[in-house]
């Protein structure tokens, strides 16, 4: 019998259960009800929703955690919290719930705070009571066993409810405002106001920039996991040279890493050898891994708290730059070097992605590659046929984390004591620039660490690789 699946279009061919069967599944089930402790930066995440609830007094404030999406037919993508979803919660890895939503309701004194999400899947005869061995996506027997109400209110310290209740609790004229695109039931019961939604995102994604000290934790662990997938790529070199798509070999090598010590990849790696690393977000990864060539990897592994890494290296993959390649290096190393050296509280956001793009100039110039047009020597804007892009960017909970701050804050802001960034100059030269001698056509470099800004300057995370030519060729040299 074929059974339609009216959320989704799709077909299940499973035979239905019978009546006689179902019954028998509803019993015999010992009680497995556990008290779970309170989860690590619980207690941080309070802060957080307090900072919102004074933000928005008199305001009803709804933060989906978002849902599953579809990768093929019934088979659904890993599933991942939005970012503010996360920051609010102190939620963790497998035991993030699809579906769920955070809401602010404004009391006389601030919010009281709930969380409407989807219980345990009951074994009873209630409306819900076959799901735990039917339901392909949400039942227990198919992906797991979720926590029960009281035990997500034990583990996150937040009041839960279920998540059928949402509507009513919804309903009324109080003023709302929603992170939309994340679910389209909550889009569909609140009216939208593009100026005060929008409002409210840029908030949130502000109340990321400056980390905490457990979130500094976090993302110490993140990168930590993100260094040991370095090393182990390192050592898997020599066996992908012998590959027709060596790099899916290092692909493979980084993500066996991730998914050991967290919850998986913070973005899909770029392993990209020879001139795939001229492309800058080099994904597809099917290319061969060639002696004398340089292997550019890009990766981060995102720890279980949703926290991720971002480093990247570029490697010679017999072990040895040739000349022309440590050319290139060295200039992109010192490019960094300069922009690591102007990292500091106080400091303009922008300073140092100038300070890298300074001496980008510079060498460039001196190598005769100064574009035509230029009314200064080393206006670095008139580089960015070899660089493309910025030299950093702020990390956390997303890769390219608090993106929905305002320029006033981010970009055109000062460094503060807990802000973490990246810094990561590159140089691109595409295999058919004709105006770069045939020598560097389809080199591409880049380097890039993650620093946590401080009280006197800023301390890198990514410490444990080497950075320098010599330092790399002797790093390779030791695992090999």
């Amino acid at each position: 019998m074929e059974r339609q699946d009216g959320l989704r279009g799709v077909r299940s061919h499973d035979r239905q259960v019978p009546a006689a069967v179902a019954e028998v599944f509803r019993h015999g089930w010992a009680d497995t009800s556990v008290r779970p402790p309170l989860v690590s930066g619980a207690a941080c995440a309070a802060k957080r929703r307090a900072a919102v609830s004074e933000r928005f007094p008199g305001e009803r404030i709804v933060v989906p955690s978002g849902g599953l999406k579809v990768r093929s037919n019934d088979f659904d993508y890993t599933f991942r919290p939005h970012s503010a979803f996360v920051h609010l919660t102190a939620e963790q890895g497998t035991q993030a719930v699809p579906d769920s939503v955070l809401v602010f309701e404004p009391t006389g004194g601030g919010h009281e705070v709930t969380l409407f999400t989807r219980p345990r899947s009951p074994r009873d005869a209630g409306p819900h009571g076959a799901e735990f061995y039917s339901d392909r996506q949400h039942g227990e027997f198919w992906v797991g066993r979720r926590r029960t109400l009281r035990e997500t209110a034990d583990a996150l310290g937040i009041e839960a409810a279920a998540r059928d209740s949402l509507e009513r609790a919804l309903g009324g004229g109080v003023p709302t405002r929603v992170v939309r695109g994340e679910d389209a039931f909550v889009d569909a019961l609140v009216p939208p106001s593009a100026p005060a939604d929008a409002e409210l995102l840029a908030f949130l994604s502000e109340l990321r920039l400056v980390k905490d000290d457990w979130e500094i934790e976090q993302l110490r662990a993140a990168v930590g996991y993100t260094v040991a997938g370095f090393h182990d790529v390192v050592g898997e070199l020599p066996h992908a040279t012998l590959l027709a798509r060596g790099e899916r070999w290092i692909e493979g090598t980084f993500n066996r890493r991730a998914r050991l010590e967290g919850y998986g990849l913070g973005f899909e790696t770029i392993a990209a050898a020879g001139a795939h690393a001229c492309v800058l977000h080099w994904m597809r990864n099917d290319g061969p891994v060639r002696e004398g060539d340089l292997l550019l990897l890009d990766a981060g592994v995102e720890a279980d708290s949703f926290y991720t890494g971002d480093v990247t290296r570029t490697l010679p993959v017999g072990g040895r730059f040739t000349d022309v390649q440590r050319r290139v290096y060295d200039l992109v190393f010192a490019a960094q070097s300069a922009g690591i050296a102007a990292l500091r509280p106080g400091a303009r956001y922008g300073a140092f992605h100038d300070a890298a793009m300074r001496v980008i100039a510079e060498g460039l110039d001196a190598w005769g590659l100064r574009p035509a047009g230029g009314a200064m020597p080393h206006e670095a804007a008139l580089y960015r046929r070899y660089t493309v892009c910025g030299s950093g960017h702020m990390l956390g909970l997303d890769c390219h984390d608090c993106a929905a701050a305002r320029s006033e804050t981010y970009v055109d802001g000062v460094l503060e004591p807990g802000h973490v960034l990246t810094v990561e100059p590159g140089l691109y030269f595409q295999p058919d620039d004709l105006t770069v001698p045939q020598e560097l056509r389809g080199i591409g470099v880049r380097i890039e660490d993650d620093f946590v800004i401080t009280a006197d300057g800023a301390l890198c995370l990514s410490s444990g690789l080497p950075r320098g030519a010599d330092e790399v060729e002797a790093w390779m040299d030791a695992l090999r």
